[in-house]
């Protein structure tokens, strides 16, 4: 619990640290892993989703992250607002054009916290924003951290892709203080503004079960203003009386002013001792790492040491290639919004590269995105649930164009097309010693781009950028039904890219048959390569995910546990994911190892028994238990083979 969440608070507030919230059992596993996320964002629990009712420290933990992070990592880009926030800014950006602009900026944060989700309900516009722009940061790495008084499971009528990518990292709650942690946390309410008790009324007010901090809070503000005003000291009997067991709403009496006077002070004393160049150098570092800029150079005049004898000239000239980096950046977004959000606008060493990079952007030279470094080939398992994809997409690698073109994967979200999909780019590239360049995008962004093309009339360059590419992978096609314009598009891409050879592979939630609005041209042509579905992970599979992931925590995968863990169902592998960031969690809470006695008790309760694998998983997996030979399921009755792969 905490001894103060009144609101959100902005990264870095000094009132929501670690060392201010008093942990108790019901927030202990929440603490833990907010610290794990602020000592390695992005790689610890990602993203991290806490949930508890109002006033039980969310956002306190939220502003303890941003502050202890920014501590460790002081060139973090973190933000912290509230979906509110979010929802206007992006309505702002919206009515005044700046769509763009609005999605560069978030997708440039390190560390990106957001409060009160749960307002998510009906908010169908946000909702497909916040899933592109997730996609984006978790495939950079970047730590994402949200706060609601609801799991993501019950926020009612949101898109099932969000949810599914919600329960791929971690969730944890927390629940209300019981009676000690009332205690300490009303002690250290006291202690902070300098008031004394008789003895035995701190326990006496902890002894009101209060259902979360505000309350007590407020209940402890009472007693303070009650015997500062009537002059006489409270004893323990009087708490009933003057609460009535009903927590007071009254606005709590805080200190004003301190904490900016103390910052007013330290100012002047550092000013007094600081050397006026190193002061404004050290303004300018500031001012530029806020706005998202690398400061490496003005960083290293400081480091070393040397009094600059122009510190306005120095400053004036990052400003100036700061300025010429906003200038190419914006002629970048013109070719294709999707470059504005490149990191070489972000370096002011580097604006010789960023003007060869815009140049060969506006002759139509640069595909788009390639795949993301986050989903490579290695880090993919293969089971029976999605061998037939994996196979094919090996085969695609071996000799892209020919084999299978297109290839079209099919599967509910959260199998594992996407990072088949970026595997595939990544492979491609690697057997070409980087000469074939694969444009990996999602459909929405397809449209997006095609809608940006049009309205700046640059479509003829747009279609040149895709052509420019070595092989198109295509996800989520399926959010393409329905897009006359984007299909037609579609359509002249894909005949060009096939016609030279170029391999083309896509992805959906269903097969080409079950697409409805999709252009008959199109269906047959997707049904013209290899339909391959990829299902929820089988059992052998789950357990191969299981290991992996208890690995790469740093726990020891127990053949028992592995057991255990793959015999329940899942029906993605964000589920597993998410699973085993909260076993690693609990024992990193308890102190101990993860095993098969915790995961049971952590997963299904104390006392439940272990749970046998469900009757019809046996079957399914018993259908692939001979991965001798497989059955490619070929569009054309004609033309089903059998292959052998030994």
């Amino acid at each position: 619990m905490t001894a103060g969440a009144t609101g959100p608070a902005p990264a870095g507030d000094a009132r929501h640290r670690f060392d201010t919230f008093i942990v108790g059992p019901g927030s202990r596993l929440a603490v833990a892993a907010s610290r794990a996320v602020a000592e390695s964002p992005g790689s610890a629990y990602n993203p991290l989703f806490i949930y508890g009712g109002s006033g039980l420290g969310k956002t306190h933990l939220m502003g303890a992250i941003a502050s202890h992070a920014r501590a460790i990592q002081p060139s973090l880009a973190i933000d912290a607002l509230t979906l509110d926030d979010f929802v206007q800014q992006m309505h702002a950006a919206v009515s005044l054009g700046q769509s763009e602009a609005f999605r560069q900026r978030y997708q440039r944060v390190d560390l990106l916290l957001l409060d009160d989700v749960q307002f998510l309900t009906g908010r169908r516009e946000t909702q497909s924003e916040m899933l592109r722009l997730f996609n984006v940061l978790q495939g950079a790495g970047r730590q994402i951290v949200m706060a609601s008084d609801r799991p993501p499971a019950e926020i009612a009528d949101v898109d099932e892709r969000l949810v599914t990518r919600l329960a791929g990292g971690l969730i944890v709650d927390i629940g209300a203080p019981e009676y000690e942690t009332r205690v300490a946390i009303l002690r250290q309410r006291c202690d902070e503004r300098a008031v004394q008790f008789a003895a035995g009324v701190i326990e006496a007010l902890a002894r009101i079960p209060f259902g979360n901090v505000r309350e007590l809070q407020g209940a402890l503000h009472r007693l303070i203003a009650c015997q500062a005003l009537e002059g006489r000291e409270i004893g323990p009997a009087d708490v009933a009386t003057m609460i009535g067991r009903v927590p007071d709403a009254a606005t709590p009496l805080g200190r004003t002013g301190e904490f900016e006077l103390f910052v007013t002070g330290l100012s002047r004393t550092v000013a007094q001792h600081v050397d006026a160049w190193r002061a404004r150098l050290g303004e300018a570092i500031a001012y530029w790492q806020g706005e998202g800029y690398r400061v490496t150079a003005l960083e290293a005049i400081v480091l070393a040491g040397e009094p600059v004898a122009d510190v306005q000239r120095t400053i004036d000239e990052f400003a100036a290639s700061v300025d010429r980096l906003r200038a190419l950046e914006a002629e970048a977004t013109a070719v294709d919004p999707a470059l504005g959000g490149d990191e070489i606008f972000r370096d002011p060493a580097a604006v010789a590269e960023a003007e060869r990079f815009v140049a060969r952007a506006r002759e139509g030279l640069l595909p788009p995105a390639g795949p993301s470094p986050a989903f490579t080939r290695d880090a993919y398992e293969t089971g029976a649930s999605n061998q037939l994809a994996v196979r094919a997409a090996d085969a695609v690698v071996a000799d892209p164009g020919r084999t299978y073109n297109p290839l079209f994967l099919h599967g509910p979200s959260g199998v594992g097309k996407t990072h088949l999909l970026h595997a595939i780019g990544h492979e491609l590239a690697a057997a070409t010693g980087g000469a074939t360049t694969a444009a990996v995008v999602g459909a929405q962004q397809f449209v997006d781009g095609l809608i940006a093309a049009i309205q700046d009339r640059t479509v003829e360059r747009w279609r040149a950028r895709f052509r420019a590419a070595g092989a198109l992978l295509l996800d989520d096609v399926h959010f393409l039904a329905g897009k006359e314009q984007t299909q037609e598009e579609l359509f002249h891409v894909f005949n060009a890219m096939h016609a030279d050879g170029k391999q083309v592979v896509l992805s959906s939630d269903r097969p080409p048959s079950e697409l409805g609005d999709l252009e008959a041209r199109l269906r047959s042509r997707f049904e013209g390569g290899l339909v391959v579905a990829v299902h929820p992970p089988d059992r052998a599979l789950r357990e191969k995910l299981y290991a992996r992931y208890l690995v790469q925590a740093g726990a020891e995968p127990e053949a028992a546990l592995l057991a255990w863990l793959a015999g329940r169902s899942v029906a993605s592998v964000r589920e597993i994911a998410g699973t085993v960031h909260r076993l690693v969690t609990a024992a990193d809470v308890a102190g101990v190892a993860v095993t098969l006695e915790l995961a049971e008790r952590e997963l299904d309760g104390p006392g439940a028994g272990r749970q046998p694998a469900p009757a019809a998983m046996h079957a399914v997996d018993a259908f692939f238990l001979d991965d001798e030979k497989v059955v490619w399921d070929w569009p054309d009755v004609g033309g089903r083979v059998i292959e052998e792969w030994r």
